[in-house]
């Protein structure tokens, strides 16, 4: 294991309400607890709960499934070792008997949850044709493993801007997945739960955004519309060009940000730093 992960996966217990999660999370063993009994039992709110074990989820430490419309959260026991494994590797110069028997402190018979660890992450702009789409494709390259990238848009166009695709395609994308999509697909009760909406436009067609669950952390990061770039052929390419720099920028110091030490309302900070024009890089 990396020391980073490692001084990461710390990081995420040193917060009090996290680490009162995993005590409880581990006194259940391999069954694990809904979300709204975990609220409950700590007597947190449900939106201030779901970031912590999102953090949880990220370090490593937590993993969850859905069982029906309940979401389960059941402690990573391989997670915890790797923590206190690294910690203890070089006990006592190689006389691990002069220890104690550490490796007793957690069960090594738990199965695990078999779910990859990541936030959510959905982009919205008006048609998804363009900005949105930029921005999925990017994230998904970026942050593979520890980030599902989405998108949407509140008028969806027929179908994406041929230049923006063959923009990504040229630089390597994966554009095959790639689609014009209401954000209506991600409000039911079996859509993916959202950690983060980011809006990329001034404003989507003066129209409220729906309820993606309290949960999610929102953001948003004016960028132009390609739709009205106006000019050559060789000026808009290069237009195409800025916006697709603009958006990676930003999401490279996104995917870089201390998660497991920030707690919600200072990541809705950093968030909106990096929408912020005036702080943002170009």
């Amino acid at each position: 294991m990396e020391s980073s992960d490692v001084a990461a996966g710390f990081a995420a217990l040193s917060q009090e309400t996290r680490l009162n999660l995993m005590r409880l999370l581990a006194s259940k063993g391999a069954t694990g607890m809904a979300a709204g009994e975990l609220a409950s039992a700590l007597g947190q709110l449900p939106s201030t709960l779901s970031f912590h074990l999102a953090a949880l989820e990220q370090a490593g430490l937590v993993q969850s499934t859905r069982q029906g419309r309940n979401i389960i959260y059941a402690v990573r026991f391989a997670g915890l070792r790797a923590l206190f494994s690294f910690l203890t590797e070089t006990c006592c110069g190689g006389r691990p008997d002069l220890c104690g028997d550490l490796a007793r402190l957690l069960p090594e018979d738990q199965p695990e949850v078999h779910m990859t660890p990541a936030f959510n992450v959905l982009f919205l702009c008006t048609h998804n044709s363009a900005r949105s789409l930029m921005a999925e494709a990017i994230l998904e390259q970026l942050g593979k493993g520890k980030f599902n990238a989405y998108s949407a848009g509140s008028d969806p166009a027929g179908q994406p801007m041929p230049d923006v695709l063959a923009k990504l395609k040229t630089l390597g994308h994966d554009v095959a997945g790639l689609r014009c999509k209401s954000w209506d697909e991600f409000t039911g009760p079996n859509a993916p739960r959202m950690d983060f909406v980011i809006t990329l436009c001034d404003i989507l067609q003066g129209q409220h955004c729906p309820d993606f669950g309290e949960r999610s952390v929102t953001g948003a990061w004016p960028l132009p519309d390609p739709a009205k770039f106006m000019g050559s052929d060789v000026e808009r390419a290069t237009m195409i060009n800025e916006l697709y720099g603009m958006i990676r920028r930003r999401l490279e110091i996104f995917i870089n940000l201390p998660y497991a030490s920030l707690d919600r309302m200072a990541l809705k900070k950093r968030l909106d730093e990096i929408g912020d024009s005036a702080k943002a890089p170009a």
